[in-house]
């Protein structure tokens, strides 16, 4: 059984930083895309970074480029996304995804397995 594991959110000030992980189980998604969403309450989820298994295609929104950073390692099959500078506009819940393929923005498109999320929390 496929199961992504979503952790490190929580709270912090604007201005800090949070790492978040994604431990992928139940099948090598070394031919992955793997990508970061968020969806702020009563909104659409959105894309924020995805990145594809050889690291050759990297996506980021534009409201984080600059601010946060993708990378996998795909031994521990685990995506990481380390964010900085954080805004109260980023609190959001942050889900991890992954979708067959090698274009990292394929997967705004569609996904083939979700995590269960993990809630970033940013006080002004």
């Amino acid at each position: 059984q496929v199961q992504l594991a979503e952790s490190g959110g929580g709270l912090v000030q604007a201005g800090g930083s949070l790492r978040l992980s994604c431990a992928a189980s139940g099948r090598t998604f070394s031919d992955y895309v793997m990508g970061w969403f968020r969806q702020p309450p009563g909104m659409e989820r959105e894309l924020v970074a995805a990145k594809s298994w050889n690291g050759l295609s990297t996506y980021y929104a534009d409201s984080v480029k600059g601010r946060f950073t993708i990378s996998r390692d795909n031994a521990k099959n685990t995506v990481y996304l380390q964010m900085n500078s954080l805004k109260p506009e980023d609190t959001a819940t942050y889900y991890c995804g992954a979708r067959r393929g090698v274009i990292a923005a394929s997967i705004k498109s569609f996904v083939d397995y979700w995590g269960q999320g993990t809630q970033v929390t940013v006080s002004s």
